[in-house]
């Protein structure tokens, strides 16, 4: 019987850290998704458990790291550049890992955000576009397109994944944002869903659902993006 369990990694993190991941690797991948959590959730959460599963599914690899902070126990997020540089070793491990597979990175949130600096800053080796999974456009209740200064430095193509009741990013400001972007941005709004894509129950759908629209968009922009 075929053991469908990820395999367990340490990826070092400059010469003093190293942090915990999980590659899902399907018997034929075409591609590897490079995915960092969101602030209040490590690598093992539902949602990151089901988008590297249902990937999988889809003929897509996937490696899921964790930041040091939660990798430590800590809730309080990583500064930036310390972030940043597990991205890199994630992005490089999964290079390693994957060889000759297409690569995408993102995440969720926090992770979305930290990985879009990273490549805005110094482009990512080897990576051919990112997905961001409910990027965190503002803090909730303080609407404002400061976050998204930086995409601008970012030259390579973008997939944003939002719902449409997100509250860290009002659809009304995002929208400009990645149409600013021009031809290197695709934005794809999931009705009804929260920053975490739950739907209410009157909506007539349910997380299942939603995470299956999730999924099939994110496999045919990835299927897309990696033959190019």
């Amino acid at each position: 019987m075929k053991d469908d369990r990820p395999n367990e990694l340490r990826i070092e993190v400059g010469s003093a850290t190293s942090v915990s991941a999980l590659l899902t690797r399907p018997a034929r991948p075409r591609a590897c998704f490079v995915f960092a959590h969101g602030a209040g959730a490590g690598m093992t959460h539902a949602f990151m458990a089901q988008v590297a599963d249902g990937l999988g599914a889809r003929d897509i690899a996937s490696l899921r790291y964790q930041f040091p902070y939660m990798d430590k126990g800590s809730k309080r997020p990583d500064p930036p550049a310390v972030a940043q540089a597990a991205v890199r070793a994630a992005v490089a491990e999964a290079a390693r890992q994957c060889p000759g597979l297409p690569l995408v990175a993102g995440g969720k949130s926090f992770g979305a955000r930290m990985t879009s600096q990273a490549q805005g800053r110094t482009p990512l080796a080897c990576v051919r576009g990112l997905v961001f999974l409910g990027f965190p456009l503002h803090p909730a209740g303080k609407p404002s397109r400061e976050r998204a200064a930086h995409l601008a430095d970012v030259r390579i193509p973008m997939l944003f994944v939002q719902g449409t009741r997100d509250k860290l990013a009002e659809p009304d400001l995002l929208k400009p944002v990645v149409a600013s972007l021009g031809e290197l941005a695709k934005l794809h709004l999931v009705e009804t869903a929260d920053h975490s894509f739950h739907v209410p129950a009157r909506s007539g759908r349910n997380d299942h659902a939603v995470i299956e629209e999730v999924l099939d968009v994110v496999a045919a922009w990835i299927a897309e993006v990696g033959t190019n």
